[in-house]
């Protein structure tokens, strides 16, 4: 379902100001304060929530942080009904790739002349900082940011003699599909599990080939997954694809299980997705998980990753912004930051990177094009339909990347 355009967004958050005093009002004198979250970190890191909040609440006698988790497939339309309705959270995560269309809107406050609350403000990631900017005026906190590798059963990649990390994708391909006939007695087994719409995962392959996903030239965007270079990745996706899933197991649509449930259930031998996926891989495996960063087709090289991530936003209708900035500071603490990189993730400031392999794979990476309609892409399932398309072979890889290229385009250059 696509999500309203930025005008209605911008309608929405003009015309409920005076009606949102009322009800904002009502809710901060409960003395609570709502914060939206991501799934993941319920999931992953859920002490680092819980340390924050004990943080915020003794500085702040009286307050109650009421944390709301939320899924990445839904949150954008529910926050859209927050604004409608005049009933935002106070704190928002957001991906660093949904952040320009609200800023534009006007959706979050602007909390530049809080910058010197935050730890590590003077060394942000600088694309998560930009990401957070829009106009020069800062409207969102740097989270935390992640590429993506491969987690893995050592155990079982020992078993087929396998020692060292691949150095090329066709290694790779090779021994997943060795250790899959080895562990073929186990039912719906497959070597590498991946949600087959999981565009995170086939875009490195487009990237990885010297394509793109669009261009601004002549004032206008451009599709070019139809390109040489990009169809090449595609094509090259679609076979590693098809090598390294069990048919009982792979998944074309929105269904898929969560790719670490799967490993957890000793159904795979690796994932391919965030470095934090460890923390999920299950009690039984937990000696024998380990992780590298994913070959090129080019020997010796890694694949180019997605380095995505999160930003923290205040929406403009809270009316509880000083609370929520402090919150904010808490949560991205130097402690939490810290923290958070124990779990597999990058942590938001240049002078808090170490050494991981998450770190490394980042070394090479890709990002979506820095366009305001670009989450009108996202949430118009334009990438996953064309996979299902091409994995399914209702259409050939050069006809789905046209038709997505064409759908790209127009959603980009909307006014």
């Amino acid at each position: 379902m696509r999500y309203r355009v930025l005008a209605v967004v911008a309608a929405a958050v003009a015309l409920s100001v005076v009606a949102a005093t009322t009800a904002q009002s009502s809710k901060a004198a409960g003395h609570t304060l709502t914060v939206w979250l991501q799934v993941d970190a319920q999931n992953g890191w859920p002490e680092i929530v819980a340390a924050a909040n004990s943080a915020f609440e003794s500085s702040h006698k009286g307050w109650t942080v009421n944390v709301q988790y939320q899924q990445w497939s839904d949150h954008l339309q529910k926050f859209d009904a927050t604004i409608a309705g005049n009933d935002t959270p106070d704190v928002i995560e957001m991906g660093n790739t949904e952040m320009t269309k609200y800023m534009a809107a006007g959706a979050f406050a602007n909390i530049g002349s809080s910058k010197g609350q935050f730890a590590n403000s003077g060394k942000w990631l600088a694309g998560l900082k930009a990401s957070a900017t829009y106009g020069g005026k800062l409207y969102g906190v740097p989270y935390y940011a992640g590429s993506r590798v491969i987690t893995y059963r050592t155990d079982l990649f020992r078993k087929a003699g396998v020692r060292k990390p691949p150095r090329s994708l066709t290694q790779f391909q090779r021994e997943l599909v060795k250790v899959g006939k080895m562990e073929k007695h186990v039912k719906g087994f497959s070597p590498l599990y991946v949600g087959g719409e999981d565009w995170y995962s086939a875009l490195s392959f487009v990237f990885d080939y010297g394509g793109s996903i669009a261009k601004f030239s002549h004032g206008k965007w451009h599709g070019t997954l139809d390109s040489k270079k990009s169809i090449a990745g595609l094509k090259r996706f679609k076979a590693f694809f098809n090598a390294t899933q069990s048919k009982s197991t792979a998944s074309l649509d929105g269904s898929n299980p969560f790719p670490y449930t799967v490993f957890s259930q000793g159904r795979t031998a690796a994932n391919y997705g965030p470095a934090w996926y460890t923390c999920c891989t299950g009690k039984k495996y937990a000696k024998v998980v380990g992780q590298f960063v994913m070959p090129s087709h080019v020997k010796g090289k890694p694949m180019p990753g997605f380095l995505g991530g999160s930003d923290l936003a205040v929406p403009a209708q809270s009316s509880s912004k000083p609370e929520a900035i402090a919150w904010i500071a808490d949560f991205t603490s130097t402690a939490s930051e810290k923290a958070l990189e124990k779990k597999g993730n990058i942590p938001n400031a240049t002078n808090l990177l170490g050494n991981s392999v998450n770190e490394r794979a980042a070394a090479r990476s890709w990002f979506v094009p820095q366009a305001k309609h670009w989450v009108d892409v996202e949430n118009g399932n334009i990438l996953k339909t064309m996979l299902s398309q091409l994995l399914r072979n209702k259409l050939t890889v050069a006809q789905a990347a046209r038709t997505a290229s064409a759908n790209i385009a127009q959603t980009l250059n909307e006014s």
